[in-house]
């Protein structure tokens, strides 16, 4: 009996220590598994077992959906004046210091638009610490590889000119302290290094924490920095300096301008009319006539890469394949300690918790109003699942386009691998739309709700809990589900909300940054 306890024992070791082998090596051996998939690039995920559509029947009378008249004319016409304006303006006199206390680095990571957000604190700690700011410098992507630098992305010359009367700005340091660079921090532990900053520091604890080393050594390396700053208990022209950064002082290089120009124009005034062009959908010509809206165009930002649907714990309808693929990435990015996998597909929908597919955010868009003539801009570096997945979106949608498919190869030759450079473009084409909405929360979705809302810009910001209660009701008719979506957003549709405590300043500009008409 022992003989055989034992043989058992020995026998489930190894079945574990395989196990273990498996997960280890088969990002090796099956690299496409564990990459962020483009959306024009096949998967072996969607070759193993394409998703289908997971809400047929909505989706059949989606299709030939029409769209009364005067539900459009609501739908496009711009907001009318909420009681708010911008206020983030300088007062026009120098609050300059007259002797800077040294000078302050920052080391960002994360992705642009959180890199952005950390660039605005930086300005502000500058400005409580009376410093003078390097220019922050940008971590290398882990994700996306990306090496662009602040000059790469953001125009340096009217950064520096727009704050010339708040804080003092270099591009460099100078020669006696050129030793103080990225490398050197990283191969030891050094003197002018903050390591210990908490997220969301009071203005007390760098003048309790950072002004003294900044007097001592004359420099201070705040590493790492994103978040680090309270969004509470500051000063009235330290909020106004941060919301003066993100809305005036951070603007994209030119050629990022131009491109999103080019793209805006295009999206506007499309050539010759043609409908998805490149596309097997739909092919031929449109008159004027019948695009409701024309002349406009929405920007959907559809964050559903693979990271996200692996983290979410949701299953996506992509079957076994999908569900092995995701729980093997689970594992290796995060040894499976993902809080979402402790709960079932059903109650993460009922509390809002799965992004929203292609499929889904197409059916409500559908249900809100837009017609099969919008033009939709897609902005987004990768699609789990590529074609396979996107493709009940853009038979919805068939005028729908991404950066590849509106402009040149060689307009798009100075942003090709730079993933950072690509979300600029993204951001600038957001910023210029009529409407925006974003397939589920996230630093961009964040970014962009609160630009736009400081600009009186219509956003649509998706109901996830109501949305995911009615994607579970696989009875709900097309009816049904048109009005619970367009009553579930009567107020989701840029309407200013006011900060309350510890929501970031960038996300909800009022009442710091904006002021009552």
């Amino acid at each position: 009996m022992k003989l055989l306890y034992n043989n058992h024992h020995q026998n489930r070791t190894q079945r574990m220590a395989f196990a273990g082998l498996f997960v280890i090596l088969l990002p090796i051996f099956v690299p496409n598994l564990f990459e962020p998939l483009g959306r024009a690039s096949p998967t072996m995920l969607s070759e193993w077992n394409a998703p289908k559509p997971r809400h047929s029947s909505l989706l059949k009378i989606a299709l030939h959906r029409q769209i009364p008249t005067e539900q459009q004319s609501e739908l496009w016409s711009p907001l009318v004046s909420q009681g708010w304006r911008p206020c983030a303006e300088s007062t026009g006199t120098s609050s300059l210091p007259k002797k800077s206390r040294g000078y302050v680095q920052v080391f960002l990571d994360g992705g642009l638009n959180q890199q952005r957000m950390g660039i605005c604190d930086a300005v502000a700690v500058a400005k409580i610490l009376n410093a003078t700011l390097v220019l922050p410098h940008l971590e290398v992507n882990p994700v996306w590889r990306d090496s662009s630098s602040f000059a790469d992305i953001f125009d340096v010359d009217h950064f520096i000119s727009s704050l010339r009367d708040e804080i003092s700005i270099v591009k460099e340091l100078p020669s006696e302290y050129s030793w103080s660079s990225r490398e050197y921090y990283a191969t030891g532990i050094r003197d002018t290094r903050i390591k210990t900053a908490p997220v969301h520091a009071s203005a007390n604890w760098y003048l309790e924490n950072v002004l003294p080393i900044l007097q001592s050594y004359g420099i201070a390396a705040i590493a790492p920095f994103s978040h680090r700053l309270a969004f509470d208990n500051l000063p009235t022209n330290i909020q106004h300096l941060r919301c003066k950064v993100n809305f005036q002082a951070l603007v994209f290089v030119p050629h990022i301008r131009k491109l999103g120009e080019t793209i805006v124009h295009r999206l506007r005034h499309p050539p010759g009319k043609l409908q998805a062009s490149g596309t097997e959908f739909h092919k031929g010509r449109i008159g004027d006539s019948e695009v409701t809206g024309a002349g406009k165009f929405t920007v959907l930002h559809l964050r559903f890469d693979k990271d996200m649907a692996a983290h979410s714990a949701c299953d996506f309808g992509g079957g076994k394949a999908e569900k092995l693929a995701l729980a093997k990435y689970r594992q290796v990015i995060w040894q499976g300690r993902v809080l979402n996998s402790q709960f079932t597909d059903e109650e993460l929908r009922n509390q809002g918790r799965c992004p929203l597919t292609p499929e889904e955010i197409g059916l409500l868009l559908a249900a809100l109003g837009f017609n099969n003539g919008t033009r939709l801009y897609l902005a987004s570096h990768k699609v789990y699942g590529g074609e396979a997945r996107i493709s009940t979106l853009q038979k919805l949608f068939p005028l729908m386009e991404d950066k590849k498919s509106i402009a040149s190869a060689e307009e798009l030759a100075k942003i090709e691998g730079k993933a950072s450079l690509s979300a600029a473009v993204d951001y600038y084409v957001s910023m210029q739309s009529d409407i925006f909405i974003s397939a589920s929360p996230g630093n961009m979705h964040n970014a962009l709700v609160g630009h736009r809302a400081y600009l009186n810009l219509k956003t649509i910001r998706p109901n996830m809990t109501l949305l995911g209660k009615l994607f579970l009701n696989k009875s709900m008719g097309w009816t049904e589900f048109q009005h619970a979506v367009r009553n579930g957003h009567k107020n989701r549709l840029g309407h200013i909300r006011l900060r309350k405590s510890k929501q970031s300043i960038y996300t909800y500009p009022a009442p710091d940054c904006m002021c009552q008409s």
